[in-house]
């Protein structure tokens, strides 16, 4: 186990955010490689939980509480510290680790906002109450985000893709786990 962190158990809507990346610099602070173009999550929360890297070198086991003193944007990439992280050697020690965020810690998101997580899952009907199945992932195209749409036709596996935009996009609940959207099966 790294020195000084303490075991902890994974929060029951813990979601993956990140994985520390490196050292960076000779004082504890540490590189991070955030899943998300905007890491506000890593920002809001004060407490991460860590698992080992899923390949390579693992330095410890279990899960780990990582007590965050800071995090910041610096030179186009995520650097944060931790006062239990002293030196460069502890933070090399958490190279792969990969960061995990209490759900509820996550910053309000806007209304029409939504994060992707909470998207994954939910039921696809069209205006019609025709179910086109469930978003299965979703991609960033750069100017639109796509949803991936899994369904099955004759028993196989498929895929649909539609975008997430206010022109397809009629409605999200959330609480009915369910999108409304203006799209035809055979679209």
């Amino acid at each position: 186990m790294i020195p000084n962190l303490e075991a902890a158990e994974l929060p029951a809507d813990a979601i993956e955010v990140g994985r520390i990346a490196d050292a960076w610099g000779i004082k504890g602070w540490f590189k991070v490689l955030p899943y998300s173009t905007d890491p506000e999550a890593l920002f809001s929360s004060k407490r991460w939980f860590l698992l080992p890297a899923e390949k390579g070198l693992k330095t410890f086991s279990g899960v780990l509480k990582l007590a965050i003193q800071e995090a910041k944007i610096h030179s186009g990439t995520v650097v944060a510290t931790s006062r239990e992280v002293v030196d460069r050697t502890a933070a090399e020690a958490l190279r792969g680790a990969r960061i995990f965020i209490s759900r509820s810690s996550f910053p309000t998101a806007d209304k029409d906002e939504y994060y992707w997580v909470d998207l994954i899952g939910l039921d696809v009907v069209n205006r019609e109450g025709l179910l086109l199945g469930q978003v299965h992932e979703l991609i960033s195209t750069g100017p639109q985000t796509v949803l991936v749409i899994a369904y099955e036709q004759d028993a196989k596996p498929q895929e649909r893709m539609i975008p997430f935009v206010a022109a397809y996009v009629d409605d999200v609940d959330l609480t009915a786990r369910q999108i409304r959207v203006d799209w035809q099966p055979d679209y």
